[in-house]
């Protein structure tokens, strides 16, 4: 099982594993966003080898998209031998629905100084199961094994796995792994149930300072509203060994 299998070379057939949390019949943007890193990470390892790595993914999300055929498109904006930055674009029937703009970087030994201020979050085994289909509906949200502490509206630690492949029958990179998973924050902290408030999520910006290893994705993440529709989903984000980097997500508050 996955959530896409490819059709293409750069074409992409969603399956019904996509089901969208605030409408079934539309794709959860999840599953897209790491397909975009995916592809990005293709790109670089045709143009130049794996000698970068992503620090940031920055996506924006134009519009809706049906569970079909996606096509994606890459290209490099600013070249350089130890930094790029990488624009994608994933499209429905030739509408760009979600952009992807990274920050591509040459590592480095800083092993010497490593370290993060970032408190620590309890492991999934000190998590008690949790079932976000009490709350969201969907193929994607189906999919996902969740262990959460909840600490009020808004409030909460997890962690977040999927039994699927992001692509059927094709390696995909922790990091794509963990790009597929990092838009659940928005649904994992509710603030305000989505039976009596809309908040979907404008955009995704992903900022890492190591990348994510394992299956299993950690969140400390608060939820926050402001009085005039807008709204601020900001998680710090784990792997079993720590810290990773920071998620946040703009949202659009609309009282039912």
């Amino acid at each position: 099982m996955a959530y896409f299998k490819r059709t293409g070379e750069s074409s992409f057939q969603a399956t019904d594993h996509v089901g969208g949390a605030w409408d079934p019949e539309f794709q959860h943007i999840a599953p897209a966003f790491g397909l975009l890193a995916h592809a990005m990470e293709l790109d670089r390892d045709h143009r130049r080898g794996d000698d970068l790595v992503i620090g940031r993914l920055s996506y924006d999300i134009l519009g809706t998209i049906p569970i079909d055929v996606v096509d994606i498109t890459v290209k490099v904006v600013r070249p350089g031998r130890t930094i790029e930055l990488v624009e994608a674009a994933l499209a429905h029937d030739g509408r760009d629905a979600v952009l992807l703009r990274a920050w591509l970087m040459r590592p480095g030994d800083t092993a010497g100084i490593e370290g993060s201020a970032f408190p620590a979050i309890p492991p999934p085994d000190a998590m008690p199961v949790w079932d976000p289909l009490t709350v969201w509906q969907g193929g994607f949200i189906a999919s996902t094994d969740v262990r959460r502490v909840e600490s009020g509206p808004g409030r909460a630690a997890y962690w977040v796995r999927t039994p699927l492949a992001l692509i059927h029958g094709e390696d995909v990179s922790p990091l794509a792994s963990a790009a597929g998973l990092f838009d659940a924050a928005n649904g994992m902290a509710v603030r305000v149930s989505p039976n009596d408030v809309a908040f979907p999520n404008l955009d995704l910006t992903a900022h890492l300072f190591t990348q994510p290893r394992g299956e299993w994705i950690g969140f400390d993440t608060t939820v926050s509203f402001g009085p005039h529709g807008l709204g601020l989903t900001s998680s710090v984000i784990y792997d079993i060994q720590g810290p990773v980097g920071t998620v946040s997500q703009i949202l659009t508050v609309r009282p039912n």
